[in-house]
C-alpha cells in the first residue's frame, strides 16, 4: 500500500544518540533467556523451573500473546469451538498451553514449531490441549509461516492430504502472496492474477541513481516492531531494520528552526485537542456520527483560544497535516466518532525502516507462489459450479473459489464488475469507507548533506490548505544504499499534487531545503535522479490507503471483509478493522482469508462439483493409501484395515477397508473395460495391474469385525459389506475426495500409537 502511517497520534521526543542498526530479534532478548534456542535446553530448563519461575514463565507467555492480539485470560470467540463443552466453560488450561506455543514459535520463528516438539515441554495430560491449540495458531497463520526455507509454497512433508481445489488470487500485494503462499502449503492449487509488472502493489521499491539505490515509493515504514509478523518476515530473511529515531526538528517556511519551546508547546495543544475530541464524541454520543474530526479540532481550538500567533498556528498546522498524513485523508472528512478505532490494536516497540528497501519481503513471498502479470481483471462472476475472472484482453480463468485483494479505490471505481453483483451490505461499506491519498517526491542526491544523525525533518507551511506540502521529509540513507531524501505530500495538498509536473514539484522542494540549509552555509546539490509519485491517478489503486470518512465506522472494514457463499473471499488493509492502513495489516488479511478459504474447501469436499484445469501445485501424494495398508491394524482375505483409534477398544472409530480384487471376480462380462477410475459412475477401482485392483471403503472396526465374523468366503464378505452394512465402495480418486480428513486423522492416530508405545523414560 502507500506509506504506512508512522504513528495514529505522532510525537517528537528529544533526540537521542544515534543508534546502530536496529535488529528485531533484539526485542525478544528476554523471550530467548527464558526459552532458550536449544529445544533440549528448553526441556532440561522446564524440569527444573520452581512453581515461581513457571508462574512467571506463563505471565510472560500471557503478554507475549496479548501483544499478538490474544486476550490474557479468555478464549477468543473462533476458538470455543476447539473444545468440548465443559472445557471451554473452564478453558484455563487451555490459554495457558495457547500462549506457551505462540510465546514458543516467536522465539525461533526462522524454524517451524511442530506439534511433536511442544508435547516435550508440556505434560502429556494436557496433549489434547495442544493438538486443539497447535492445530487452530497454524491454520489461522499465527505459527508456522513465513519466507525462510523452512516454509516453502507447498505443502510439509507430513501434512494431511486434501483434495485439492483451486482458488484464483486478485492481486501480488502483501495480502495476495500471504493468502496464496499459505494456501499452497495447505496443499491447495492457486494461481495469482496482477494487472502490474511487477508485484508489490502498493509496496513498491523502486531503484534510483548510479548506485541503485533502493527508494520507497510506497509503503516505507514497518510501524510497531513488536508482534509484527513484518518482523518476522525480517528475522527469518535476516534482514536488519533500522529504528526511525524520534528527532525531528522543525523550520519554518523562511529557513529558520522552530524553537524547542514553541515546538513542545504546539505539542501539548495538539495532544490536548484530541483529548479533547475524545471528550467531546463522547458527550455528543449519537450525534458525533455526523461530525469531522477536522471540524471537531477546530471549535474546540476556538473555544480554548490556543494557537492565536501565526508561528503558532503553522506548528499546529504541520502537526494537523502529520495527522492527515497517517490515516491518508483529509481531517474534514475524518470520522470525529470512529477515525481512532483501531488504536487500541496498535503494535508497540519502534517504527523501523527495513534495509534494502521492502521489496526484498515482497520478492521473498513470491518465491514459489506462481503469479502471472499484466493480467488486468475486469470481470468476477461467482456461480455455484466456481467462480470465472476475466481479464483485459478476454482472457478467462476459472477456479472454485476466487480471493480479491485489490485496494478500496478500486472497488470504489466499480471498474471490476462482479456477476451477480455484491450484497447490498458490503457495497454500502464499500462507499461509505474513505479512501485517501499520499504522495511522495523521491530523490537521490551525490551525497548526504543534511544533519546524519536524524531519520525525519519537517517544513511549515504559510498557506493552511497547504499545509501538507512538502510537510516531512524522510533520510533513509541509512538502509538505501544511498544519499536518499523523501519529502511527503498529505491532505488537500497531496490531491493538488497529482496536478503538478515534476520538475515544478523538484523546483520547489530543492528550494525549501535551500531555504534550511543555504544560511548554514551547506550548498545543496543537484539531485541525481528522482521521482514523483501519482498514486490517486493509478488506476490500480486510485489512492493511498483507507480511513473512516464520517458516516462510516471499524464494522465497516468487517463487512467488507466478509466472503460471499463461501467462494469469493476479500482480503487487504481495507478488510482489516484492527491493523487498517498498514503494511502488517495486509499481511495479516491474507492469511486470515487462507484459513477461511481453506474451511470453505473442506467444506466443499463432499459435493460434485466441476473442478477447473489450473496450474497444479499438489496432487493427493502418490502411495499414501499404499502406505498406510503395508501395515494394516486388521487383515483377513482380500481384505486390510486401517484405523483412526488410539487404543484398540474403540471399536466406533472410523477406518478404511481396502478390498483386491481380480477383474473376473468383479466384470459382468469380458468385454467391459475399466480405466482407472470414472468418477460418478459406480464403485470404479483404481489399477494395479492388468489382473488386479483395490477398492474401498469406509466402516467402524465394529463392522470390520461383523465382517470376519459373518463368513468365510470373501465372495459373501464383499455382499455381506455392501448389502447387509449398506457400505458404499469407492476407487482411489473418491477415496481420497470423502476421505481425505479420515486419511490424515489415521496417519495422526498411527504417529500418537507409536509415540506412546516407545520407552516411558523418554517421556517429558
Amino acid at each position: 500500500m502507500s506509506p504506512s502511517p508512522s504513528s495514529r497520534r505522532p510525537q517528537r521526543r528529544a533526540a537521542t544518540a544515534r543508534p546502530g542498526l536496529y535488529d528485531e530479534s533484539l526485542v525478544d532478548a528476554e523471550l530467548r533467556a527464558y526459552l532458550g534456542n536449544d529445544k533440549s535446553r528448553r526441556i532440561r530448563r522446564l524440569r527444573r523451573l520452581s512453581a515461581d519461575e513457571r508462574q512467571k514463565e506463563t505471565e510472560t507467555e500471557a503478554l507475549i500473546a496479548l501483544s499478538l492480539g490474544f486476550p490474557i485470560d479468555e478464549m477468543l470467540p473462533v476458538e470455543r469451538p476447539l473444545l468440548p463443552g465443559p472445557l471451554a466453560a473452564v478453558p484455563n488450561d487451555y490459554i495457558v498451553v495457547r500462549n506457551h506455543i505462540l510465546a514458543s514459535w516467536r522465539a525461533d520463528p526462522r524454524v517451524p514449531l511442530p506439534r511433536a516438539r511442544v508435547q516435550e515441554t508440556v505434560t502429556a495430560s494436557y496433549d489434547h490441549l495442544v493438538s486443539a491449540a497447535h492445530g487452530f495458531l497454524a491454520r489461522e497463520g499465527h505459527i508456522n509461516f513465513g519466507v525462510s526455507a523452512a516454509f516453502p509454497a507447498s505443502p510439509p512433508p507430513d501434512a494431511p492430504q486434501r483434495p485439492a481445489a483451486s482458488v484464483l488470487v486478485v492481486g501480488a500485494g502483501l495480502a495476495g502472496l500471504a493468502a496464496a503462499r499459505q494456501l499452497l502449503r495447505f496443499g491447495l492449487r492457486v494461481l495469482v492474477l496482477e494487472g502490474r509488472s511487477r508485484p508489490g502493489g502498493r509496496v513498491f521499491t523502486s531503484s534510483l541513481g548510479e548506485g541503485k539505490a533502493a527508494v520507497e515509493l510506497g509503503g516505507s515504514v514497518i510501524t510497531g516492531i513488536h508482534a509484527n509478523p513484518l518482523g518476522v518476515l525480517a528475522r527469518q530473511l535476516g534482514i536488519p531494520l533500522h529504528k526511525v529515531r524520534n528527532s525531528c526538528p522543525l523550520y519554518h517556511p523562511d529557513g529558520r528552526t522552530v524553537t524547542s519551546k514553541l515546538d513542545r508547546s504546539m505539542d501539548l495543544v495538539f495532544n490536548t485537542l484530541l483529548e479533547h475530541a475524545t471528550s467531546l464524541r463522547e458527550s455528543l454520543k449519537e450525534a458525533a456520527e455526523g461530525i469531522s474530526l477536522g471540524e471537531g479540532i477546530e471549535r474546540l481550538r476556538r473555544l480554548y483560544n490556543v494557537a492565536k500567533s501565526e508561528e503558532e498556528r503553522q506548528v499546529l498546522d504541520w502537526h494537523l497535516a502529520n495527522l492527515e498524513f497517517s490515516n491518508a485523508g483529509c481531517l474534514s472528512e475524518l470520522s470525529l466518532a470512529h477515525w481512532d478505532q483501531d488504536d487500541q490494536y496498535e503494535m508497540g516497540g519502534d517504527h523501523c525502516f527495513l534495509a534494502g528497501g521492502n521489496s526484498r519481503l515482497v520478492q521473498a513471498l513470491c518465491d514459489g507462489v506462481p503469479v502471472l502479470y499484466e493480467k488486468t481483471v475486469k470481470r468476477i462472476e461467482h456461480r455455484e459450479d466456481g467462480v470465472s475472472i476475466s481479464v483485459e484482453g478476454d482472457q478467462v480463468f476459472k477456479a472454485d473459489m476466487a480471493l480479491c485483494t485489490v485496494p478500496l479505490g478500486v472497488l470504489k471505481s466499480r471498474s471490476i464488475v462482479f456477476e451477480p453483483e455484491l450484497p447490498e451490505r458490503k457495497i454500502g461499506a464499500i462507499q461509505r469507507l474513505g479512501f485517501g491519498l499520499l504522495n511522495k517526491v523521491a530523490m537521490v542526491f551525490p551525497y548526504v548533506f543534511w544533519d546524519e544523525e536524524i531519520d525525519t525533518f519537517g517544513c511549515l507551511n504559510k498557506e493552511r490548505s497547504k499545509r501538507g506540502e512538502f510537510f516531512l521529509f524522510y533520510s533513509y540513507h541509512t538502509v538505501s544504499g544511498g544519499a536518499v531524501l523523501i519529502a511527503l505530500v498529505a491532505g488537500e495538498a497531496a490531491l493538488e499534487f497529482e496536478k503538478v509536473d515534476p520538475a515544478v514539484a523538484l523546483h520547489k522542494v530543492l528550494g525549501i531545503l535551500k531555504g534550511i540549509y543555504g544560511p548554514k552555509g551547506v550548498t545543496v546539490p543537484d539531485p541525481i535522479q528522482s521521482s514523483c509519485t501519482r498514486w490517486g491517478s493509478d488506476p490500480l489503486c486510485l489512492g493511498s490507503y483507507s480511513h473512516i470518512r464520517v458516516g462510516s465506522s471499524g464494522a465497516d472494514y468487517d463487512i467488507l471483509a466478509e466472503c460471499v457463499n463461501d467462494q469469493l473471499f476479500f482480503a487487504g488493509e481495507a478488510t482489516n478493522s484492527a491493523y487498517p492502513a498498514t503494511m502488517h495489516g495486509a499481511l495479516l488479511s491474507g492469511l486470515r482469508e487462507a484459513s477461511k478459504i481453506l474451511r470453505a474447501s473442506e467444506g466443499r469436499a463432499n459435493s460434485d462439483q466441476k473442478k477447473y484445469a489450473l496450474q497444479k501445485s499438489l496432487q493427493p501424494r502418490n502411495g499414501v493409501l499404499e502406505d498406510l495398508f503395508m501395515e494394516p491394524d486388521l487383515e483377513f482375505g482380500r481384505f486390510s484395515f486401517v484405523f483412526s483409534y488410539i487404543t484398540p477398544d474403540e471399536q466406533q472409530t472410523a477406518g478404511l477397508a481396502r478390498i483386491t480384487l481380480e477383474k473376473r471376480l468383479f466384470l459382468p462380462s469380458k468385454n467391459h473395460n475399466i480405466k482407472g477410475d470414472q468418477k460418478g459412475q459406480g464403485p470404479v477401482a483404481e489399477k494395479v495391474d492388468q489382473e488386479a485392483f483395490h477398492l474401498y471403503a469406509i466402516v467402524s472396526q465394529e463392522q470390520a469385525n461383523q465382517l470376519l465374523m459373518a463368513r468365510d468366503d470373501d465372495k459373501g464378505r464383499v455382499a455381506f459389506l455392501c448389502k447387509d452394512l449398506g457400505v458404499k465402495l469407492m476407487g482411489y480418486d473418491s477415496t481420497w475426495e470423502v476421505g481425505s480428513s479420515l486419511i490424515s486423522s489415521i496417519l495422526n492416530a498411527r504417529k500418537t500409537r507409536r509415540w506412546l508405545q516407545r520407552p516411558k523414560n523418554l517421556k517429558i
